[in-house]
């Protein structure tokens, strides 16, 4: 694994789930485990230089539920919007020394490692001068998640607004498009119904 360009996970984990009944979702059992503890292990199964959750709603249940490995930080205004979560993630990985970092969300729990490692290797084959690209998968000709971004975007990463979060800067800047065999990067959760649908097929 590369040094001199360290690429980490941020597991954005922070909002309210508001179409999941009552239940907090990312606590929610899948297989056994929480939702949110699947998707922190994909992060951390991959090709990564350390791994990041952005949390808020119902923090300290989130964190507990969270492999030991996984460190956190907090996102108070995340009732504003994930925006506000993709910013704080955004920051985090410059603290960190990120040349580039890897954006999952806490809710897709069915992400291949081998996903991130295919976005993690496109951006590494690149000169370290192209750090601005984005990154993301594709499965049956469809863009999904997660996307990687170079450090260049990081400081209008910390700037979106609204619940677009990082999608805001497709339109602007190059985008590789990477072609994985992983239908998780389409399957997310947003009720009840999404969830009892993938425990059926979250290993298709």
């Amino acid at each position: 694994m590369p040094t001199d360009r360290p690429v980490v996970g941020i597991l954005l984990a922070a909002g309210t789930g508001s179409r999941f009944d009552d239940e907090q979702k990312l606590l929610a059992d899948l297989d056994g485990e929480p939702l949110v503890r699947h998707a922190a292990r994909t992060l951390l199964d991959a090709d990564l230089d350390g791994v990041v959750a952005v949390l808020g709603h119902e923090r300290e249940r989130v964190a507990a539920a969270l492999p030991p490995e996984v460190d956190t930080v907090h996102n108070p205004d995340y009732v504003e919007g994930q925006a506000t979560t993709v910013s704080r993630g955004a920051r985090a990985a410059a603290e960190r020394g990120a040349t580039a970092a890897v954006f999952a969300l806490g809710d897709m729990p069915c992400v291949a490692p081998g996903t991130v490692d295919a976005l993690v290797a496109a951006y590494r084959s690149r000169d370290p001068g192209t750090d601005a690209d984005i990154v993301v998968p594709t499965y049956d000709g469809r863009r999904g998640n997660p996307v990687l971004f170079g450090a260049a975007h990081f400081a209008a990463l910390q700037d979106v607004s609204g619940d677009t979060g990082g999608r805001a800067l497709f339109d602007v800047h190059p985008v590789e498009r990477v072609a994985v065999d992983d239908p998780g990067i389409h399957r997310d959760v947003d009720t009840e119904a999404d969830l009892r649908e993938l425990a059926e097929r979250c290993e298709d």
